[in-house]
């Protein structure tokens, strides 16, 4: 297929040199300005519209001085609460124009149940056009023209949509697998058949026995469920590397979770480096994608149905549960600061308004609208303000299989009482190789107090014990798939709390920890 890898790279390059919105040279406040007033528009004949008065806003010449005034914060469960069961019962026009057809199931690695995210066809659009723009940016890559013939592996959850007579409910993949264009059909693999299947063991036992029948290029998924594949492969047919298989294999797309923790055990499948390119896709919306080489930064995308807006993150805007407070100091685009945590805000043309998505980001670039994903607002440690965010707890382990060579490819920490009304830290480390748990304790004690000034004056006075249990790897996928979180975009908690803590240590109590040497 040369001819054809010819044509797409001849076509990505003439694309890529069309004049586009320039958004780095651009007042990023501008445009999102102008994607806020489109969405109120609208939106101003939906109930949401008409609660909070968006005739009104639109009014103004500058209507984000009262849309922040008037529309209060959400979160997902104030949101359905207040609006979005109405849009699950049928009504249309609750907060965004029409019905909704479509709702992706998403439980995120926070709530305890599904959450019920609407897709309007508006975000339908949105996602295919950013999906598009991402496209056009492997033009700034310096890949060979053979590259763009080959074939590329998805591996998500299950594209079969169920329809309960109102609406049809499934992964996300699902619902935009009928957007995907007919000439990306002949790259797409699985394909449509073992998409839909829904048993995720038998999915990858398919995809394995199709597996040489493929020549693949890209790979995209979470990393956890993606290594269980290449090693499946590996292990059937006896290969040294998934290179033996796939030769071309030069990229893998990513997001949802950090992907420094699982790097290291990931490369040990490879012949050569990947070119790794970060997504930022919720099913709240496509957010940031990675645009250009050398960078581990994505940039947001600003004119295209979301408008966003910034929370530092801090004691003075979240509770001790990672909760927004209701007088939250809230900041746009113009107002935020590079090398700080936000919580983010978004409103979007799937009917969300001012909604924490749940996330915490970092803007490494102000000039280039750049940001990195540093963990989840529920997601962090704070028992006695030794404030440890998911960043810290991945750089930690990943400093620790550095310094011991070994692979840590799952893990999660959890807060507990000790004696005297102190506190301690128990670490669950899933690792395939011979681990000391003492010594794994010791050194991410150490590393954390490295990463994080307030843990180290935390750990002399309030936090007086740091353990660490090791488990084989797949102690923590039966977990997952005990509570229905098998396989897809389904990732482990890097922190338990509360009821998902003491569901875990539950699973764990019949269960004997095989003793490796030296543990």
């Amino acid at each position: 297929m040369p001819i054809l890898g010819s044509i797409i790279k001849s076509a990505i390059e003439f694309r890529s040199r069309i004049p586009m919105e320039n958004l780095k040279s651009q007042d990023a406040y501008r445009v999102q300005l102008r994607t806020l007033k489109k969405l109120l528009r609208q939106a101003q004949l939906t109930s949401f519209g008409e609660e909070y008065g968006f005739q009104e806003m639109l009014r103004q010449r500058n209507p984000l001085h009262i849309f922040s005034q008037r529309v209060p914060l959400f979160d997902y469960d104030s949101m359905h609460r207040r609006w979005w069961y109405r849009t699950l019962n049928g009504e249309a026009y609750v907060s965004w124009p029409g019905q909704v057809k479509y709702f992706a199931l998403s439980s995120g690695t926070s709530g305890a149940s599904s959450k019920y995210l609407p897709i309007t066809r508006d975000m339908l659009r949105a996602i295919k056009k950013t999906s598009t723009r991402q496209i056009w940016s492997l033009a700034k890559y310096e890949f060979p023209t053979e590259f763009y013939s080959k074939g590329i592996l998805m591996l998500g959850g299950s594209t079969q949509l169920q329809f309960n007579g109102t609406y049809y409910e499934g992964d996300l993949s699902g619902i935009t697998a009928g957007n995907i264009p007919f000439w990306f059909q002949h790259f797409y693999k699985p394909g449509n058949r073992i998409s839909k299947e829904t048993n995720w063991t038998t999915k990858l036992d398919e995809i394995v026995k199709k597996a040489p029948e493929w020549d693949i290029g890209v790979i995209c998924g979470v990393p956890a469920w993606l290594q269980i594949l290449l090693e499946k492969i590996i292990e059937t047919y006896n290969l040294d590397t998934i290179h033996d298989m796939w030769p071309n294999l030069n990229i893998y797309v990513h997001g949802g979770v950090s992907f420094a923790p699982y790097q290291m055990g990931f490369e040990k499948l490879l012949a050569h480096p990947l070119t790794y390119m970060e997504t930022y896709l919720a099913s709240e919306g496509f957010i940031a994608y990675q645009s250009r080489p050398h960078t581990s930064a994505m940039q947001l995308v600003l004119d295209n149905g979301i408008f966003y807006e910034f929370v530092p993150f801090n004691e003075s805007n979240f509770d001790d549960d990672g909760n927004l407070k209701p007088d939250a100091q809230v900041l746009n685009i113009r107002e935020i600061e590079e090398d700080k945590d936000y919580g983010l805000l978004i409103t979007t043309c799937a009917g969300a308004w001012r909604y924490l998505i749940g996330d915490t980001i970092r803007f490494t670039s102000k000039a280039l609208n750049e940001v990195v994903i540093t963990g989840r607002t529920k997601q962090f440690l704070s028992l006695c303000g030794e404030h440890i965010s998911q960043e810290n707890l991945n750089h930690a382990v990943e400093m620790l299989s550095a310094k011991l060579n070994i692979t840590i490819r799952e893990f999660t920490v959890a807060g507990v009482k000790h004696e005297k009304g102190l506190f301690a830290h128990k670490w669950f480390l899933g690792c395939d190789s011979p681990l000391d748990a003492a010594a794994a304790a010791r050194l991410l004690d150490e590393n954390l107090k490295i990463l994080n000034d307030d843990y180290r004056t935390e750990r002399l006075h309030a936090i007086r014990e740091v353990t660490a249990e090791v488990m084989e790897p797949s102690v923590f996928y039966q977990w997952m798939k005990q509570n229905g979180k098998e396989g897809g975009q389904h990732k482990f908690p890097r922190v338990l709390k509360n009821a998902k803590l003491d569901s875990w240590l539950e699973f764990l109590k019949p269960r004997k920890t095989e003793t490796r040497p030296g543990s």
